[in-house]
């Protein structure tokens, strides 16, 4: 039987489903407000007809009150519509569970991509040698951040991994309860997370995700790639950066970063407890069941008790060796898979389970660098010269490679000192404590300069790395003028013998971050990207000149504005030119659980990631870009980047973002422990903006701007030229420049500008917003002109398919929030201000963001 179309798969498993599903919560007795299931459905059908006639949100609201509800008093109408909120938010988690039910289903779980095709490919050209090859040097990792963009408390997220179940086994009445539970259970969160909570909530996904979906994808390459025998090679990792990211986060503290490296260091000997105790229950041979026994007592000791190592990793490595060996001479290799699986699992995870990087500002570094300087000078110390801030930055620079000696922390007393210097001792001690590997790696955001760099190198050797440095240090380049620069930094770095010894004893590996977010914040969509393509072949190129191995650790996050999109298309379409050895890229918020929520789909879009690295090498084709195909994706880069920036500029910028967009209320939604923006200013300035707010609130408003804005004026540059078929041939022929389109594709189709079609009349903001409108609507029509196409993502009905559903299902929920803001806007004009009704109207505002944003899955 032959299978059926994706898009035919998607509308059977999830469409119809929700449609079944959502028609039992709709009528579930858990409201206070009568009929509030009833009359959702005729609102958002009170939605769709009047976008459609051009009504604007508030003649929308109104309409429906009158029609259905006008005896109803204007307290209960406002109650009404926070209902509404409630039930949308539970609506888009039905849709979630539907979709992960249905996910090994709608996505061929051994189709192209997968591992199982990589390896039936690569024996088919015979070149299976060269993939276990590349495979025993490549590398994935996928690194969790707590960036605030996942809204789901925990209970939430338990009721929709028992609610996947439930749909996957079609048990109705469980599915009824647990629906049932959904209604009586509390979104919002009244307090803000500490940096510790949001390492527990996402140790969840490694406990009861990834432990799994990795040790798996392991498994399956050591079977069947190198035919059971051992590969060095860890191949996948995860990294974490909840309680050691504290780059504009006050509240990650030294504390917070020793207690989660603590947590995961519980959780993964956890793991291998319970995996002990089933292999027990199946190993009762003479020679091994003892054995077994005693590695259950030493881990159970290992959490449960304060005593000091009760058992090493590579005593526990060593006793499973051991008991494998047993098993295959003495009991004919009888269970041998299952102890060979947790053997792999103590390869990839260690006794550290996820590897936690620590990440700072340059500028908070110097700060604290230039106390420190002050200080040791002033207690007659001859660490650094008297004249050192004299110097010019290359004699710095010198002094800092050469740099002897020993800080001793409690000569300060500033806060900050303290808690940066202290976060330095907590790596040494985390590496004693869960490996080395658990804690090897710091990272600088927003580094412009080699001495950022060796600021924070000579720190480390001084306060906790006196006898050798054994972590990784990771410049970040953010900004288009800083990604510019980075080769510059480099190779002063390479060149730098102190620096050239550390890497050398580090492996010759250099990690190098590089930024979406503030790169797209900064320079508009197509230049962040092509900023960072033209960035990593120059790092590249380097990089092989000094002999060393770049690793670029991409900050990617869900949405194509923050870098994310198809991620595994983009690493598939890189070329020779830029070092692929490894992949690595931060994951956050809903794309954790929209890409990693379920063991499925958590294993297919790591089998994704890493085939698409390995296909990069494999690839005969895999040819470096064309030079006529350079000079159009770099005019195309310019052109957008001079629309975007004068977009920016524009005098109407901010405060079209401050006043218009639920920007503000992202500080009062309490889902991150971090600050909303940067720098204590009252008045919003565009540098303080963080990336997520930004984002977001475009999201928000149904105008993705970070996602196309400069794409259409770029293309109309050539239209007008009479020169659209260079660009239909970069089109064609550079997969890079291909998935760039895509994935702005992606946003548009997330845009709704009939939502926001008030503002053009609005006397202030009418012009601007209309700058956006026609931005959009050039975008749209000269990239389906481009592909050829007749709609957005033509190529991904599956994909849209789910996308229009998501937006059909919020549709009622934008129109509350576009209502309850132009209401704040009337409110705040008045001569007298109504503060009680203001702050009613700020409310529906701030709770209408969860189901936005959760339902949109990568849009922040």
């Amino acid at each position: 039987m032959s299978t059926q179309p994706k898009l035919t798969r998607f509308k059977q498993n999830v469409k119809s489903k929700y449609q079944i599903y959502n028609s039992i919560f709709m009528t579930l007795p858990f409201d206070s407000i009568t009929k509030t299931g009833a009359l959702l459905p005729l609102f958002h059908e009170t939605c769709q007809k009047g976008f459609k006639a051009g009504d604007d949100p508030t003649i929308i609201v109104e309409t429906f009150f009158k029609k259905y509800q006008a005896r109803r008093s204007k307290e209960s109408q406002l109650n009404l519509l926070f209902r509404f909120i409630q039930y949308i938010e539970r609506q888009v988690v039905l849709f979630d569970a539907i979709e992960d039910a249905a996910f090994p289903i709608v996505n061929n779980m051994d189709g192209i991509g997968t591992l199982r095709s990589l390896k039936e490919s690569a024996i088919s050209e015979n070149k299976l040698e060269d993939l276990q090859r590349y495979l025993e040097e490549f590398k994935v990792r996928i690194v969790l951040t707590a960036h605030p963009t996942q809204f789901y408390p925990g209970s939430v997220l338990g009721i929709i991994t028992d609610l996947t179940e439930a749909i996957k086994e079609n048990d109705l009445l469980r599915i009824n309860d647990l629906l049932a539970q959904l209604g009586k259970t509390p979104f919002f969160k009244h307090k803000k997370p500490t940096p510790y909570d949001e390492a527990v909530s996402l140790i969840w996904y490694l406990e009861h995700v990834f432990y799994y979906s990795f040790g798996q994808i392991y498994d399956y390459i050591q079977q069947n790639i190198f035919e059971g025998k051992h590969i060095e090679n860890d191949i996948i990792n995860i990294g974490f950066w909840p309680g050691g990211d504290r780059d504009g986060n006050p509240f990650v503290t030294p504390e917070i970063t020793l207690k989660v490296a603590a947590r995961l260091r519980e959780t993964i000997l956890k793991n291998y407890y319970r995996d002990i105790r089933r292999l027990k229950r199946k190993l009762t041979f003479n020679g091994v069941e003892d054995r077994i026994s005693k590695i259950e007592i030493q881990l159970y000791k290992a959490f449960t008790t304060s005593q000091k190592n009760p058992i090493t990793l590579a005593h526990l490595v060593s006793e499973l060796n051991d008991i494998k060996a047993i098993v295959k001479k003495d009991h004919q290799s009888l269970y041998i898979d299952e102890v060979n699986s947790l053997l792999n699992k103590t390869q990839l995870f260690g006794f550290h389970f996820g590897i936690l990087d620590i990440r700072q500002d340059s500028r908070a570094h110097a700060a604290v660098f230039n106390a420190m300087v002050d200080k040791v000078i002033a207690s007659g110390s001859s660490i650094f010269p008297k004249n050192y801030h004299d110097l010019t930055e290359k004699e710095q620079v010198k002094v800092l490679s050469k740099i002897k000696g020993s800080v001793d922390v409690s000569l300060f007393d500033e806060e900050d000192v303290l808690k940066t210097l202290n976060t330095m001792k907590a790596i040494k001690t985390i590496q004693e404590t869960n490996g080395e590997k658990a804690a090897s790696r710091y990272i600088i955001s927003n580094n412009q300069t080699t001495l950022n760099v060796m600021q924070l190198y000579a720190m480390l050797k001084l306060v906790a790395f006196q006898e050798e440095l054994t972590v990784d240090i990771g410049p970040l380049f953010e900004t288009i003028t800083d990604l510019e620069n980075a080769p510059a930094v480099m190779e002063e770095l390479y060149t730098n013998p102190d620096y050239a010894k550390h890497l050398k004893k580090r492996g010759n590996r250099q990690t190098i971050m590089l930024g979406f977010s503030d790169g797209t914040k900064d320079g508009g969509y197509l230049m962040a990207n092509w900023a960072i393509f033209k960035a990593k072949e120059r790092l590249t190129q380097v990089s092989r000149k000094y002999d060393v191995t770049v690793i670029f650790f991409d900050g990617r996050g869900g949405p194509p504005a923050r870098g994310g999109g198809k991620t595994h298309q983009f690493y598939a379409s890189l070329g020779p030119t830029i070092e692929d050895k490894e992949v690595q890229l931060t994951i956050q918020g809903q794309t954790i659980s929209s890409n990693f929520g379920t063991l499925e789909s958590s294993q297919y879009n790591l089998e994704q990631l890493i085939s698409s690295g390995i296909l990069n090498r494999l690839n005969d084709t895999n040819a470096a870009m064309l030079k006529e195909n350079i000079k159009v994706m770099d005019d195309l880069a310019s052109l957008s980047y001079k629309a975007y920036s004068e977009f920016k500029n524009h005098p109407m910028f901010v405060p079209y973002l401050e006043r218009m967009s639920t920007l503000k209320y992202y500080a009062k939604t309490n889902i991150g422990s971090r600050p909303s923006k940067r720098g204590t200013s009252d008045k919003l300035i565009f540098e303080d903006l963080r990336a997520i707010p930004f984002v977001g609130s475009w999201s928000q408003l149904k105008q993705n701007v970070p996602g196309f804005f400069g794409v259409g004026t770029a293309l109309k540059y050539y239209e007008e030229k009479g020169q659209f078929d260079r660009v239909k041939k970069l089109y064609s022929s550079s997969s890079f420049f291909k998935t760039l389109v895509e994935n702005s594709m992606m946003s548009l189709s997330k845009s709704f500008f009939d939502l926001t079609k008030y503002m053009a009349d609005n006397e202030e903001f009418g012009a601007f917003w209309t700058i956006i409108y026609t931005e959009y609507e050039t975008s749209k029509r000269l990239l389906l002109k481009l592909t050829g196409s007749k709609e957005l993502m033509e190529e991904e009905p599956a994909g849209k398919a789910s996308i229009d559903m998501r937006e059909s299902i919020v549709l009622p929920l934008l129109t509350i929030q576009q209502y309850a803001l132009k209401k704040i806007q009337e409110l705040e004009k008045a001569e007298v201000r109504d503060e009680e009704q203001i702050a009613v109207f700020e409310k529906i505002v701030t709770r209408s963001l969860f189901g936005n944003i959760n339902a949109s899955r990568n849009s922040a």
